[in-house]
């Protein structure tokens, strides 16, 4: 197949989920502003998308995220306070969120219908381009490219869909959407000949799972207008995808790299503990503070 000419500019980041099982934190606080360290999810997720060479983030946005269009936002009252204490590295990570070549744009998704209602709300932006899809809330850390940039490359080479993947213990396909996979002559790779939304493991087609990761041809978008409820009573993106696979082919990557699930108390402190263990100013201390925690 020849590769598909257009490249891949834009990222959509649905963030208008509650975020339920943080309560009472994300009562007035989106999820995605939770920080791991010293950075919110949300700002992990753009640093992936700008380092994969998108140049337009839209955040699909819900009420009470007025935080996140702040954080992304120049921060005047504070650059200057930190301009006049001298305090240049802080001014410097507060001026460096993105890219000033970067642009952010904001879509409300005013009824929360569900992830393929919540990418359907980025159509106007988009429109007729091949785009991604993160979710925040999986965290993908690793020391090479990053998850995203795989994936664009996957892309680059094939023209097709491509699905970020990992294989997950078989009592866990209920919380996943779950693939058909059929092996290719690529390693990590893998074509799409079925998708079914979390299935008991008893029905799952196999234990390769779908994560926060997507990158979408705009056929999706007609797909996805046409699309009935499905689990849940929400507009399922999962589904649209098994329609696409009707008309194109898709591919499903497992990336490397390591992802914490950030939607769960447990993968949420997993990541924390993880990342403080790589940080320049903390590693040291905190690895002896975990060590003595043992003792």
């Amino acid at each position: 197949m020849t590769a598909n000419p257009h490249r891949i500019r834009m990222a959509v980041f649905p963030v208008a989920g509650m975020g339920t099982r943080f309560l009472p934190a994300t009562k007035a606080n989106p999820k995605e502003m939770l920080p791991i360290v010293d950075k919110p999810l949300i700002q992990y997720a753009a640093e992936e998308a700008v380092a994969a060479g998108i140049e337009t983030l839209v955040f699909v946005t819900g009420r009470n995220k007025r935080s996140i269009p702040d954080h992304f936002d120049k921060a005047y009252e504070l650059e200057t306070e930190l301009a006049e204490r001298g305090k240049i590295k802080m001014l410097e990570l507060v001026r460096n969120i993105v890219p000033p070549e970067v642009a952010c744009v904001y879509v409300r998704q005013a009824d929360a219908l569900g992830l393929g209602h919540a990418v359907g709300c980025a159509r106007p932006i988009v429109q007729k381009e091949p785009f991604a899809v993160i979710l925040a809330d999986d965290l993908i850390e690793n020391q090479g490219p990053g998850a995203l940039a795989q994936m664009v490359e996957r892309y680059n080479e094939t023209g097709a869909s491509v699905l970020g993947v990992e294989q997950v213990p078989p009592s866990e396909t209920g919380k996943y959407g779950v693939i058909d996979p059929v092996a290719t002559d690529t390693p990590r790779l893998w074509d799409v000949r079925g998708i079914v939304e979390k299935p008991k493991p008893a029905d799952a087609p196999s234990n390769v799972a779908v994560v926060g990761r997507y990158i979408l041809t705009p056929r999706i978008f007609e797909l996805l207008a046409a699309q009935t409820p499905g689990a849940g009573g929400e507009i399922q993106l999962t589904d649209a995808i098994a329609r696409l696979l009707q008309d194109e082919r898709v591919i499903a990557y497992e990336f490397e790299g390591r992802r914490f699930d950030c939607g769960s108390k447990l993968g949420y402190l997993k990541a924390t503990v993880e990342l403080a263990l790589q940080h320049p100013e903390l590693q040291d201390d905190f690895k002896a503070y975990l060590e003595s925690l043992a003792h």
